[in-house]
């Protein structure tokens, strides 16, 4: 009997058979590249290039925005035309550079060579850092950045990667022929992972109805160790998370807690390209965030205990506050009211796209009020924690 999760579940047609075993094509360059600073969650990136400046593939287009955020590199060689807002795929403005394509020029240090290189030789934290550099994000959804989701709270240890290739979705297909095309890259890209974690066993969950890439992905796990596939009964909607938890290994996750909890970290089939201390991950898509209804509160005043009720009348300077780089739900807080900080330590952990991030404050000072508390839902730009 095939694996799924405990509790509900529906089973829509799957309607595959439309784009099934249609094979991975390269699409050509076009004229003009319109590449969007917010492909991400999060704060957007921040341009480092001017109008007229020439750029490679790989060329850095914007650096990081903020804690939750993620650096922008070229796709295309070229010029840059402009800098201007344009429609995203909401209807709604986003600054985007404009880039007018010319040739297909690579900066020298992307390896582009074909041998595949199956052993890493960086650290867990160099792993990471290559991620958060490389601007490595989901590929769907929520496009929530990858280093962070590999950094568990402190007090939690990850014990298994989970890497979902169920595909739970009517229609979409492009999971399971990147499994057929490129499973050997996927295995090393689960070992890195695996490796950046400190995890020694990974469980691959596909459903049933990619029968020709379970027995392709299994085959190639046999020669590996730790990393096992696992059938799935077809069931909507098996990809999300605590419902892969579930299926994989049979622990649920507490209700208002994160998948940590469980000691799994889950990613999706990811694609890799490695050579000596160059990598790419490409992380597929996520699921969405459960939404919540936001809850607003004033800011507790230095004056009073952490735990006091807060003064309606509170005024908080935001310009001096940590804030919420993306809606979530406080889950902790580090700092109490009147005590000195560092630049750079930890005040808050934010529960986001069910991950839970460590906010830093960017100055050093003392915490003269706390605007939220632990179990509050919070929106984008939110004051958290003032340092005066």
């Amino acid at each position: 009997m095939k694996n799924t999760f405990c509790i509900g579940g529906v089973h829509p047609h799957d309607n595959k058979s439309f784009s099934a075993h249609k094979p991975i094509v390269e699409a050509p360059l076009p004229k003009q590249a319109v590449i969007l600073l917010s492909q991400h969650i999060g704060a957007p990136a921040q341009p480092v290039v001017a109008v007229g400046d020439k750029v490679k593939v790989g060329t850095l287009l914007a650096k990081a925005g903020g804690f939750v955020s993620a650096p922008v590199h070229s796709s295309v060689s070229g010029t840059v035309a402009k800098i201007d807002n344009v429609l995203d795929g909401q209807g709604q403005p986003a600054p985007a550079i404009y880039i007018d394509v010319e040739g297909d020029e690579w900066l020298p240090e992307i390896d582009r060579s074909k041998g595949l290189v199956h052993e890493c030789t960086l650290e867990p934290k160099e792993i990471i850092q290559k991620i958060q550099d490389a601007g490595i994000v989901g590929l769907g959804g929520a496009c929530f950045p990858t280093h962070v989701k590999l950094m568990p709270p402190p007090g939690k240890k990850a014990e298994v990667l989970i890497v979902n290739g169920v595909e739970c979705e009517p229609y979409l297909t492009n999971d399971h022929q990147l499994m057929l095309e490129h499973g050997e890259e996927i295995i090393v890209g689960i070992r890195i992972v695996m490796k950046a974690l400190g995890v020694t066993r990974a469980i691959i969950g596909i459903e049933a109805n990619k029968p020709d890439a379970i027995e392709h992905m299994q085959d190639l796990v046999s020669k590996v160790l730790g990393i096992e596939v696992r059938a799935l009964k077809v069931k909507y909607p098996q990809g999300g998370e605590k419902q892969l938890i579930d299926a994989c290994i049979g622990r649920q996750v507490p209700s208002g807690a994160l998948p940590i909890e469980t000691g799994a970290v889950v990613d999706n089939v990811a694609t890799l390209t490695v050579n000596g201390e160059e990598f790419k991950v490409e992380m597929e898509r996520e699921p969405e965030p459960e939404k919540k209804k936001p809850v607003v509160r004033p800011a507790v005043a230095a004056a009073e205990p952490a735990d006091a009720p807060a003064d309606k009348g509170a005024a908080v300077n935001k310009a001096n506050a940590v804030k919420a780089p993306l809606p979530g739900v406080i889950t902790d807080i580090l700092v109490e009211v009147g005590q000195e900080v560092e630049a750079g330590q930890n005040v808050i952990v934010l529960e986001a796209m069910k991950m839970a991030n460590n906010l830093q404050t960017e100055r050093a000072g003392k915490v003269t009020a706390i605007c939220v508390k632990v179990g509050e839902s919070v929106m984008e730009d939110d004051a958290l924690v003032v340092i005066e």
